[in-house]
């Protein structure tokens, strides 16, 4: 198990949007992964759905993208931070949340936003952890 801090950082040719600004897409401190916040975009950057049910899918699967591209799964969520566009959109996002997480809930945040980049109605992020670590070499 790696003890210090790592950052990864992914391209389109991995699976995941670039990033929109100077950050990575997870830093590795430990057995804790922090995975920066996802957007609804697609590897060229392009917003995919216009409704928060397929936004929110599509940033889960950005994020448990990112989370594999570093050693590990769905199981290993332990937090989740949401931001939410629009309040009126919280039970949609719930019903499609609450489908990612049939075994276990995360702790979790949910907070109403005044704006979000590229014009998303939903940001995610969320910590993992392993006891094992993250094993990819950070980039």
């Amino acid at each position: 198990m790696t003890t210090g801090i790592r950052s990864f950082t992914f391209g389109k040719d991995d699976g995941v949007p670039p990033p929109v600004a100077p950050f990575a897409h997870a830093t590795a401190a430990g057995p804790t992964l922090y995975v920066t916040g996802q957007m609804p975009t697609d590897t060229t950057g392009a917003l995919v759905g216009d409704d928060i049910a397929t936004q929110t899918d599509q940033v889960l699967r950005n994020l448990l993208r990112v989370t594999e591209l570093c050693g590990g799964g769905i199981a290993d969520v332990v937090q989740v931070r949401a931001y939410l566009l629009n309040w009126s959109d919280y039970e949609a996002f719930n019903d499609a949340y609450a489908s990612w997480f049939p075994q276990r809930l995360p702790s979790r945040t949910c907070v109403g936003v005044t704006g979000l980049a590229v014009g998303a109605l939903v940001e995610i992020d969320w910590v993992c952890w392993r006891s094992d670590g993250w094993d990819r070499d950070g980039s």
